[in-house]
């Protein structure tokens, strides 16, 4: 059972920790496993109100008093008594200044062994005008924990504020007791069970080559840029009624269109691609801020001119027995499978694919006005990230790419690309994948336009 553990000192790190920390020993002084959240502040913002807040949930959450230091030549998670958060404040005279701040702060890397891995930093334009950045490392943070940070302090800034005693429940376990918990429980014959199905599964998987528009570099930089498109609510609907008639979800559907289109652009049948998982299936964590995300490979097997259909029903398949094997921790396929380290490209997998809802993180803090800003955060871990985002009636597609392999153009013309593809299959999901439609009508219609206009010279 996952309990809380007997007796203090260090712990080993989470499977998903020592990936990460193994990763920053290659890349020391590197931002990219950064996961700043920028927050447009308006209103009367009590600085040491929410100096208290955050200090609240650092005494609440170990992770985010942890220090990854080395014993017995091994990484192990020491955690510090708590210490009151202290914002950096620096007021700015006009929205540039502003900016450049927050993008010092982001650009600014976290000492795993020194720590504190979370930072706080407030920017004033005017009294009632504020930039926040909360910056935590990845090694303790996931996208679900912004949600718990964000209903913690709804509850403690407040509670700041007027001297009352925030009502928030105890937590059952800390991380480290999770990460124990793991290691111990992980073993035998269902660590054995695990391993089994992904090397059955990814056995032999090929190296995705997109084609690039520079020579791969012989180490991974990081360096991200995103371009974004809409798909209307009418392919949406289409889209969605498809994944209900074939008893799959929208994650699906986006996958198999996906896998569709990286086989038209690089001619091979064996898709493999990535994808994020809560890593949260057990209720004692659902409150813990920490890392517990955790990564599936999803492969496509797109021989012999499959239609879209057979694919959808492919995908259900391969993902619904992913997700029973989902507990076996990325890392430790990455050790099983690829343990060969290539700097220039991720192992397993080289694009990601996220279907999301639209972020539901509520800001409550009284007299303020709070809007997420784009962080605009130039990193990009993959060669390509495709998120798809529920926004009601319409989805939002976002394409973050590495700029160390393409420029802005081909990506565009990509997103493009992905969006005809989408429509092609919300109207005709038995289309087959060698008659699927790429070109947009402005692309068919400029490539018609100049072979005529040079047919004519």
């Amino acid at each position: 059972p996952l309990v809380p553990r007997v007796g203090g000192g260090p712990v080993e790190l989470s499977f998903a920790q020592s990936r990460l920390w193994f990763l920053e020993q290659l890349t020391p002084d590197s931002v990219q496993y950064s996961v700043p959240l920028t927050l447009r502040v308006r209103g009367d913002l009590d600085v040491t109100a929410l100096e208290e807040a955050f200090s609240g949930v650092v005494a609440r959450h170990e992770v985010l008093r942890t220090r990854f230091v080395m014993t017995d030549g091994l990484p192990v998670q020491e955690i510090i008594d708590p210490w009151p958060v202290a914002a950096r404040h620096v007021t700015a005279a006009d929205e540039t200044e502003a900016q450049k701040a927050v993008q010092g702060e982001m650009d600014t890397p976290f000492d795993l062994a020194a720590g504190p891995l979370l930072r706080v930093l407030v920017v004033q334009l005017a009294n009632d005008d504020h930039m926040l950045v909360v910056n935590m490392h990845h090694i303790v943070t996931d996208a679900w924990s912004l949600d718990v940070l964000v209903r913690e302090l709804n509850e403690l800034y407040p509670a700041a504020k007027t001297g009352q005693k925030p009502n928030l429940p105890e937590l059952p376990v800390q991380y480290t007791d999770y990460a124990a918990w793991q290691r111990s429980s992980l073993q035998g014959d269902l660590l054995e069970g695990h391993v089994e199905f992904w090397r059955r599964s990814l056995a032999g998987v090929e190296l995705l080559e997109l084609p690039t528009d520079r020579p791969r570099p012989s180490r991974r930089s990081g360096a991200g840029a995103t371009c974004q498109f809409v798909v209307p609510a009418q392919t949406a609907g289409g889209l969605r009624d498809i994944a209900r008639q074939y008893d799959a979800s929208l994650f699906m559907v986006g996958m198999t269109a996906l896998q569709m289109l990286l086989t038209r652009y690089t001619g091979q049948t064996d898709i493999a691609v990535g994808t994020p998982i809560t890593g949260r299936n057990r209720t004692e964590v659902e409150e813990l801020i920490g890392f517990f995300l955790n990564t599936l490979v999803i492969r496509g097997d797109l021989t012999g001119n499959p239609t879209f259909t057979d694919l959808l029903n492919q995908t259900r398949e391969v993902t619904l027995d992913a997700f029973d094997h989902q507990d076996l921790p990325f890392e430790h396929l990455v050790e099983e499978l690829a343990p060969e380290r290539d700097l220039s490209r991720t192992p397993l997998f080289q694009v990601m694919f996220v279907q999301q809802n639209a972020p539901d993180t509520n800001w409550q803090l009284p007299g303020l006005d709070i809007k997420p800003m784009p962080t605009g955060s130039g990193v990009e871990k993959f060669d390509l990230t495709v998120i798809m985002t529920d926004t009601n009636d319409t989805l939002t597609v976002t394409l973050s790419y590495n700029t160390d392999l393409f420029n802005q153009t081909t990506v565009d013309r990509l997103a493009g690309h992905f969006q005809t593809v989408l429509a092609n299959v919300a109207t005709h999901p038995e289309v087959r994948l060698s008659d699927l439609e790429l070109l947009s009508d402005t692309e068919k219609h400029q490539l018609l336009h100049d072979w005529n206009n040079t047919g004519h010279q």
